[in-house]
């Protein structure tokens, strides 16, 4: 059964790893990798991801991607979004924001010391126009 848009949303706010699914040409079937992400309700969803990526490339020529969630407890619970995509060169404490976001402090950190040398980075910005959810509840 699907789920309130208020709580599909509470959900996204959540420090969960989400799923990137992104089309792919040639038959393959699409490119789903973890990711990490941030979400404001009735905003975009957004994540940090290198310039030149395979990501990032396969975003650019779909101009749109997938998102999803899920939890386990209380209930398991999962939402997808869905909708096109705006990229553009991540801005300064983009990238530090989202590590803070996921990792303690100390790890946080240690991240961003590596992080420094990481390759140019973009901010890509889904605006969810289609949403999946389900509670399927205590499984």
């Amino acid at each position: 059964m699907g789920i309130p848009l208020k709580d599909r949303e509470d959900l996204l706010t959540q420090p969960l790893i989400a799923a990137l699914s992104v089309s792919r040409e040639n038959g393959r079937a699409p490119l789903t990798v973890p990711i990490w992400y941030d979400y404001t309700p009735g905003g975009d969803a957004w994540f940090v991801t290198g310039k030149d990526s395979l990501k990032t490339r396969l975003i650019r020529a779909a101009g749109r991607c997938t998102l999803m969630v899920e939890r386990l407890e209380p209930t398991v619970r999962y939402v997808s979004i869905e909708g096109p995509v705006q990229i553009a060169d991540a801005a300064e404490g983009e990238a530090e924001a989202m590590a803070r976001r996921y990792l303690p402090p100390e790890a946080a950190d240690a991240y961003l010391a590596q992080a420094a040398n990481f390759p140019p980075e973009v901010t890509i910005r889904l605006t969810p126009e289609h949403w999946i959810s389900a509670d399927l509840g205590s499984l």
